[in-house]
């Protein structure tokens, strides 16, 4: 039995227990697109409750928000915000080192210069620390990411952001549901970003975003940007005008029904998944050199993705390099059934389009600073995690998961059982 399945051993995980989806669809969710469809109301201008201000409505209930304005996606959500406060041309904004893309690309669709700033090696969340070392006069916005569902420390950006006189964006994209000292994320700084791409945990049928701030003027700014400038009331008439710079952001009534649908189931699967999850990480925790994603004291994480970190050192393998070991373990644990990638291959700021510094083209925003455009630094810690660990996604979301993720945890302690041959491996590879 614990003969490695890639020396043709028998997989830890059965085949036929993998197919673990996610989203679930089920009938409540074909009846509410359907009920939308036939409905009439697929335009932001119809009279009464469509289905895109009933998300809005149940959002802000759901999680406390006073405003939530539903767009097009999690990216359009993140420029609207930096749009609404001004940020632009001859800008800064401090962005994590490690996050998807579409962070880093947020403030250069404001033609704004993103600085990237490095993580803490636990949440892998920006760390304030570096964040302080980066701000400069033409600083005004912070944009920290509650990344893989584990709130950042917003108590600590939120005081730097307040001395230096600057807003905090959150990129919740990851984190519906997620608290810092019973706060939900999203709704501690000026403004938050969700995404409902379909991957995440709230997700739509597709893609979707959602905008939540407790500024009603802020919140009046960004539903103009979010339609042409436009003022879009119902039962207002609409007088086509555009009364600052606007795109057409929105989200299709479609895709709002089905949110709105499994936003209703959200509090069921969660408590699934807290208890699933949990249970899961409680098993990995001792095996030697591994080290599992941790809530914080005072926290809650949501585990949209689980990443794990290896240290060969630790796990008596000395002389292996870490990326070795995380490359063999990938090989085994996959073999085994479960279904370990990489999340971000290289830092943000080692992207081409931020490396390049193309922009709009002749380097614009970066050109805008001149020669003061600052240098993209080092990110130790970022690229340590990268070099360093694997992740987990989707399946684990699914509440019905937990049998599977404790065939996910039978399968890493068959691969710790056999470290010597982790070992063999590594050094073979070399």
């Amino acid at each position: 039995m614990n003969r490695l399945a890639v020396l043709g051993g028998p997989p830890a995980v059965p085949r036929e227990q993998r197919d673990v989806e996610w989203p679930v669809i089920d009938d409540e969710d074909r009846k509410a697109v359907l009920a939308a469809l036939d409905g009439g109301r697929l335009v932001s201008n119809a009279d009464g409750e469509t289905p895109v201000s009933a998300l809005e409505r149940r959002w802000s209930e759901r999680f406390g928000f006073a405003h939530t304005i539903a767009v097009s996606n999690g990216t359009a959500a993140l420029s609207l915000a930096l749009s609404a406060l001004g940020v632009g041309p001859g800008d800064e904004v401090i962005v994590p080192a490690l996050s998807f893309i579409a962070t880093g690309l947020a403030p250069v669709h404001q033609m704004a210069v993103p600085v990237f700033a490095d993580i803490d090696p636990v949440t892998f969340n920006l760390d304030p620390d570096d964040v302080e070392r980066r701000i400069t006069p033409r600083t005004r916005a912070i944009l920290p990411v509650h990344l893989h569902g584990a709130p950042a420390d917003v108590d600590r950006l939120g005081d730097i952001a307040r001395r230096h006189g600057l807003a905090l964006v959150e990129d919740a994209a990851q984190a519906p549901g997620a608290l810092h000292r019973g706060r939900p994320v999203g709704g501690i700084g000026e403004f938050g970003a969700f995404s409902l791409q379909v991957t995440k945990n709230i997700p739509t049928c597709g893609e979707g975003g959602l905008l939540v701030t407790a500024d009603d003027a802020l919140a009046e700014t960004a539903r103009k940007g979010r339609q042409f400038g436009e003022v879009i009331e119902p039962g207002r008439d609409r007088d086509y005008i555009s009364y600052r710079l606007g795109w057409n952001h929105k989200i299709n009534g479609l895709q709002a029904a089905f949110a709105s649908s499994q936003l209703a189931r959200f509090d069921g699967y969660e408590q699934a998944r807290q208890e699933n999850i949990t249970r899961f990480l409680a098993r990995l925790d001792g095996l030697p050199g591994l080290t599992v994603p941790t809530a914080l004291p005072g926290t809650v994480h949501v585990w949209h993705i689980l990443r794990f970190r290896f240290d060969p050192a630790a796990a008596g393998l000395d002389g292996i390099a870490p990326g070795r070991f995380r490359t063999v373990l990938r090989r085994l644990l996959r073999a085994e059934g479960v279904p370990v990638s990489q999340y971000q291959l290289v830092p943000l700021p080692e992207q081409m389009v931020f490396r390049d510094r193309e922009g709009f083209g002749k380097g614009y925003p970066w050109t805008v600073l001149g020669g003061d455009a600052p240098e993209p630094g080092d990110h130790p810690v970022t690229r340590a995690v990268i070099e360093d660990s694997l992740t987990i996604q989707k399946r684990h979301l699914n509440p019905a998961a937990g049998p599977l993720l404790q065939h996910y945890a039978d399968a890493f302690e068959k691969v710790w059982a056999n470290l010597d041959t982790v070992a063999r491996l590594a050094a073979a590879a070399r």
